[in-house]
């Protein structure tokens, strides 16, 4: 089969001609329909994460080039191992990409996605930038009906991460959240959050497109931070006591000194993208103004069923602009790097 592969970091992604197994036990063999292009597959590429102080190597956490990337896996069941139950050949299913170790503690609470020796599909092992994949358990997989694949992919990372960051920013019954980056994760989180309170919900980006949407979706209130008064614009619509709750899909230092700025005393501020960086933490601030500051990373297997059913039932409808072939792999990256893709793009082999 064919695979667009990452053989070294920074380097045009190769379609190579690989052996694949028939699966066994509980594996299964999953024919690739959809695949998401996601920033953790961009870092991959890249190598590492900037971490503020240095460069976190992607092989330092266990990768290993070369690797096939792709998480955000839609495909069709095409051969199964001998010990699968409830799994048809022929199903159109999601993949659940945050393989665990199997015996640790977080995995034993269902948690996989905390796993500390994680096994990920298309990070530690390879992915969907290909023809086909094996699936290691058939417990990862979630039949997704009718549902259309492209779109579908991304609610196995985009989507689960969205869903967990906002289940976080409501745990303090806020009056507002204000949701940092209008990319794919920011207008999921803005789908979900419109959903799930009637609260003001505030979204703050660079771009008036993106906002414009974002206002489309949900957003009661749109923020361009290129503007020199929108730190005052954001106050202003919180009554000037602050944001209850801030989501920052994007984590740079320039919005998390936003964050930090608009907080509402006893404020949860919820870190999500990867972009790196480091910032000066007035420590002070921290317990004079009771502020929860934590991290939220993707969600587990039961959250992601909970999403399909909300894409079922039309709540959230993701965004997929760009459609990409094996052969432009590489092409996909370069775009998202270079932020030419409104909301998600896939890649159909």
């Amino acid at each position: 089969m064919k695979a667009a592969q990452i053989i070294e970091p920074d380097k045009p992604l190769e379609l190579n001609q690989i052996e694949i197994s028939d699966p066994i036990g509980t594996q299964v063999l999953v024919k690739v329909i959809s695949t998401g292009v996601c920033h953790s597959d961009l870092h991959l590429w890249e190598g590492g994460y900037d971490t503020g102080d240095g460069f976190m190597k992607v092989t330092d956490r266990g990768v290993k080039f070369p690797v096939t990337p792709g998480h955000e896996v839609v495909g069709s069941v095409e051969k199964i191992g001998e010990s699968v139950k409830d799994v048809q050949i022929g199903d159109t299913v999601l993949i659940y990409p945050w393989i665990g170790c199997g015996k640790c503690t977080s995995c034993e609470k269902g948690d996989t996605n905390l796993c500390e020796t994680p096994k990920s599909l298309g990070v530690f092992q390879d992915g969907g930038y290909a023809e086909k994949v094996i699936v290691p358990d058939y417990k990862f997989l979630a039949n997704i009906g009718d549902l259309n694949p492209d779109s579908a992919s991304s609610l196995a990372c985009s989507g689960l991460t969205a869903y967990t960051a906002i289940k976080k920013a409501l745990s303090n019954n806020p009056e507002s959240i204000l949701i940092v980056g209008a990319g794919g994760l920011g207008l999921m989180g803005v789908q979900l959050a419109s959903h799930m309170t009637k609260c003001k919900i505030i979204c703050a980006d660079l771009t008036d497109e993106k906002l414009n949407i974002a206002k489309d979706l949900g957003a009661t209130h749109i923020v361009n931070t290129k503007e020199s008064d929108a730190t005052q614009k954001i106050m202003s619509i919180c009554n000037e006591k602050g944001v209850d709750s801030i989501v920052d899909f994007v984590n740079a230092p320039p919005t998390v000194k936003l964050d930090l700025s608009v907080i509402r005393k006893r404020g949860n501020i919820i870190l999500v993208g990867l972009f790196g960086g480091s910032i000066e933490l007035p420590l002070v601030t921290v317990p004079l103004k009771a502020l929860t500051i934590q991290g939220a990373y993707t969600g587990n297997y039961k959250d992601m069923v909970e999403l399909i059913d909300l894409a079922k039932k039309g709540v959230i409808n993701p965004i997929v602009s760009k459609h990409y072939t094996l052969d432009d792999a590489t092409h996909a990256l370069d775009d998202l790097k270079n932020r030419k893709i409104l909301g998600r793009a896939v890649i159909n082999p």
